[in-house]
């Protein structure tokens, strides 16, 4: 299963790893039922790598389960004036919120 890692996302985790001095910080994504439209994301950072977790460009880690709704996904990192996020650009989204959070298959 693939899930691709922006620069921008992968330069961005550096820098909080840097900032709380833990090289195995990753960011952990996880996809729970809920939000408006059905599905939502969740995201934070974890040094902890669980038996059926997967790790991606060694900085973004997520379980077997949400792997199945990310697929073929980009994780990215936008800073803008309005705020900063990491930004989850995913094709089997068929639908989604308008503040992005959460989406449909």
């Amino acid at each position: 299963m693939s899930l691709n890692i922006d620069d921008s996302a992968v330069k961005r985790i550096d820098e909080l790893r840097e900032k709380q001095g833990n090289d195995a910080l990753m960011l952990r994504i996880t996809v729970e039922g809920g939000g408006c439209s059905g599905f939502q994301y969740k995201m934070g950072m974890d040094d902890a790598v669980k038996d059926d977790d997967q790790v991606f460009a060694e900085h973004v880690v997520t379980d077997i389960m949400t792997m199945a709704f990310l697929k073929g996904s980009t994780i990215k990192f936008k800073d803008e004036m309005v705020g900063s996020a990491f930004i989850i650009d995913n094709p089997n989204a068929k639908a989604s919120c308008g503040c992005g959070e959460s989406f449909a298959t």
